[in-house]
């Protein structure tokens, strides 16, 4: 499994952005996914995830400003974010698990937030 995120970039606090994630290779092994994110010199961190069958769950902080979302046919997840606070910055990486539990990640893309 091969996971490629798109969508990254510089945004102004308030506003919104919408990250993909598309997932090739053996696609059909992939059970959950989710996307986490990182700020250099911490550890990284939940933000959401998503199963195949479309339950979701986010972090505390997440709840209520970012939507996780799958479309099988593509292959792609996203993950919407709105009202961007400054420390929503951080590198996000997505992520996807088989059903035999083994873990595949991103390149992860950059998201900077400014005032």
């Amino acid at each position: 499994v091969q996971l490629q995120a798109f969508g990254g970039g510089l945004v102004q606090a308030g506003t919104s952005l919408r990250l993909s994630c598309t997932a090739s290779g053996s696609t059909f092994l992939i059970n959950v996914m989710g996307w986490y994110r990182q700020v250099p010199g911490k550890q990284r961190d939940l933000v959401a995830t998503i199963t195949r069958g479309g339950s979701t769950n986010y972090a505390d902080s997440m709840k209520g400003r970012f939507t996780i979302s799958r479309d099988a046919a593509k292959n792609t997840m996203y993950l919407q974010m709105n009202s961007l606070k400054l420390e929503d910055t951080a590198v996000y990486y997505c992520t996807a698990v088989t059903f035999g539990s083994t873990s595949y990640w991103g390149q992860g893309t950059l998201v900077t937030v400014s005032s």
